[in-house]
């Protein structure tokens, strides 16, 4: 939800009809509206109705900004120890914080890659060439600058390797302007928005992360959930999911090109860990809202 008036009209009424204990916001946005509609519900209620609990998941280690609304809200789960760290560093209360992991369905994750995206040949592309797949928006803390130039870096160790990167963002332009300067324009791919991520991942040899910035990664859990090899900097909570030996510094290109083509060599899968599944998030988040109620 936006900042728009009448998604916040509209939770002020479906908060007075359903009386709920707990009102769970996923984004500043959409806290910012549920700290007005519970002033507006606190004015308009008895003694005996409490005001909802309000919970905000927090996805990001991007700084927090002073006075920021997110210190108002009674609990804040963050998605990975980076996020905590990061909440910790801004000033928030530790009590207040709770960890429950992002989780994915390795079940549906399946079924969705079951789709026949057949990328390989959608790109003109032998049917063996290997593939190096990346998934993110194109923004500056996913650094598709440095993938690049990892893939600039692997052209003599692997001629045959190409690079897809499956995303949108304001940073595409940029980057096929550096694609064309790097002369990988046959060797890197920008397909742009896909509706089937997870077959795009199947279809690869391997899924790369460049970011310097990453929450968790749930591209990475669903290339987990898949049984790809994964190859992706130490940014953010990634090395939470991602065993050192397939991590690399931020920025740093050369190594990421090189993991790569080990990954692709040697291909090394590591199984998706059990506490990153929904279930597990579900309990998780359950035992938050019971400890508030």
């Amino acid at each position: 939800m936006g900042l728009d008036p009448r998604a916040w009209w509209r939770l002020v009424m479906e908060a007075r009809e359903f009386q709920p204990h707990i009102i769970h916001a996923h984004n500043s946005h959409a806290l910012s509206l549920a700290l007005w509609a519970r002033i507006v519900l606190a004015r308009r209620g008895g003694h005996g109705d409490p005001s909802p609990h309000l919970i905000l998941t927090r996805r990001v280690v991007f700084p927090v900004r002073p006075g920021s609304a997110l210190f108002r809200a009674d609990r804040i789960i963050a998605i990975s120890q980076a996020v905590r760290a990061a909440l910790v560093a801004a000033g928030a209360a530790p009590g207040r914080l709770a960890l429950v992991p992002s989780g994915v369905d390795p079940d549906d994750v399946r079924r969705a890659a079951a789709f026949p995206l057949a990328i390989r040949a959608q790109l003109g592309l032998p049917s063996a060439a290997p593939l190096a797949a990346n998934v993110a928006a194109l923004e500056p803390a996913k650094d598709h600058a440095t993938l690049i130039r990892a893939a600039a870096h692997t052209r003599p160790l692997r001629p045959d390797l190409h690079w897809v990167i499956a995303g949108r963002g304001p940073l595409r332009h940029a980057l096929a302007a550096e694609i064309r300067r790097q002369g990988l324009t046959d060797r890197v791919h920008l397909i742009g928005w896909t509706d089937h991520p997870e077959a795009l991942m199947r279809e690869a040899d391997v899924v790369v992360m460049s970011s310097r910035a990453e929450g968790l990664g749930t591209a990475v859990l669903d290339a987990l959930a898949l049984g790809k090899p994964v190859v992706a900097t130490s940014g953010g909570g990634l090395p939470e999911i991602v065993p050192a030996e397939w991590l690399v510094g931020v920025g740093d290109a050369r190594a990421l090109g090189e993991k790569v083509v080990q990954a692709v060599n040697h291909p090394s899968p590591f199984a998706l860990p059990p506490h990153y599944t929904v279930s597990a998030m579900a309990r998780g988040v359950l035992a938050v809202y019971r400890s508030l109620t």
